[in-house]
């Protein structure tokens, strides 16, 4: 294999590695705004409709293992905090 070839290889898979890191921090803020919003919410209160869908939302967070919850949790606390995590 020429040394181009392995640039070429190794800069495309250095790109595949980045786009995966930041799917990986949006996935982590998804399960993190998850698990908040199972951490607070009344099952009881919420219409039929929906507490199926809430429950299913539930298991999958709790199935989650507890080093990526923290990491989730953590990516929501540190986008809250910041200009481009305001809310409204």
């Amino acid at each position: 294999m020429s040394a181009s070839m392995q640039n070429t290889g190794t800069f495309m898979l250095s790109q595949e590695l980045e786009l995966l890191m930041a799917e990986r921090a949006k996935l982590l803020r998804v399960a993190g705004a998850a698990a908040q919003f199972v951490a607070v919410m009344e099952g009881r209160a919420l219409p039929q409709h929906v507490a199926t869908e809430a429950e299913i939302l539930a298991e999958n967070v709790n199935a989650l293992a507890e080093d990526t919850l923290k990491d989730a949790l953590v990516s929501i606390s540190t986008t809250a905090t910041t200009p481009s995590g305001a809310r409204p």
